[in-house]
């Protein structure tokens, strides 16, 4: 498991932009036959995935840097599938996720297997896992039953869907909240205008790109901006005072989650437009 500890405000405004990626960037997810895992102390994140291709692949705990038995001994996971049709096995009970489907799984979940239905076309497992204090039972959300939100114009180049899968109101987490948004043909845009949210951290996950294609993604302090290139299926981890914002050479999808201390979706603290620097 690869750690990550985070910087301060200040001390961003030093960086190099290598050591920019080596703080906040995640490139190695999505390996084949592997469950790649990084272990933030923001908010004590643990972001991974899992591409069955030969055979099924177990969520395992790291001893060293969580010092638990099991995974989810004292952990909640959000899993979204990217790829082709796979089933996920919790504690002997089987869950079939589709592409864009999502499982929420609740802590004390001993034993998670993830398998895909074709090695021709294995499932992507995507998850992000935060602490949790309260036993939440594990629950199948299909993209379909997710809540829908149409944000922005054409004029904007921020035209977009949210889909909200893990949230109040929806699938009960202790502090997880999780979606995906897809951006439409021709916008560009994500999180513009900018915002930050004291009370929890954020990772976005961008996929849905072309290898000749790059997101630009925004962070730093509203009037100390600064930028990270991501790739297809890269990650990148936001504090909770930075700003988290993007723009890419083409349209994409991309996976946010959340944890913190409040997960109202709202509790946000916006930026305007003039206050970028």
């Amino acid at each position: 498991m690869d750690v990550r500890f985070s910087t301060d405000p200040q001390s961003l405004k030093t960086k190099t932009t290598q050591e920019l990626r080596s703080l906040f960037l995640m490139t190695t997810l999505f390996e084949p036959d592997a469950v790649p895992m990084v272990y933030s102390d923001i908010d004590r994140s643990i972001t991974g995935s899992a591409v069955p291709v030969k055979g099924p692949l177990t969520l395992l705990s790291s001893k060293k840097e969580m010092a638990a038995e099991y995974f989810t001994e004292r952990r909640e996971v959000g899993v979204i599938n990217i790829g082709g049709a796979g089933t996920i096995v919790v504690d002997g009970v089987s869950f079939a996720l589709g592409k864009n489907d999502a499982l929420y799984i609740g802590r004390e979940s001993k034993l998670v297997v993830f398998h895909s239905a074709a090695a021709d076309e294995p499932a992507a497992f995507y998850f992000v896992s935060y602490p949790a204090h309260t036993v939440y039972p594990t629950t199948l959300i299909k993209e379909a039953d997710a809540q829908h939100v149409a944000l922005g114009s054409t004029n904007d180049a921020n035209k977009r869907t949210i889909n909200k899968y893990i949230l109040p109101g929806g699938v009960k987490s202790c502090q997880l909240v999780m979606g995906l948004t897809t951006l439409e043909a021709g916008s560009v845009w994500n999180t513009m205008p900018v915002h930050t949210h004291q009370r929890r951290s954020e990772v976005y996950m961008y996929f849905n790109l072309p290898d000749n294609a790059v997101v630009f993604h925004l962070m730093g302090e509203p009037s100390e901006t600064r930028h990270i290139v991501l790739r297809n299926r890269q990650a990148v981890l936001s504090p909770s005072w930075s700003i988290h914002s993007g723009v890419a050479t083409q349209n994409y999808s991309f996976i946010w989650a959340m944890g913190g201390e409040n997960q109202v979706f709202d509790d946000m603290d916006g930026v305007h437009m003039t206050g970028l620097a």
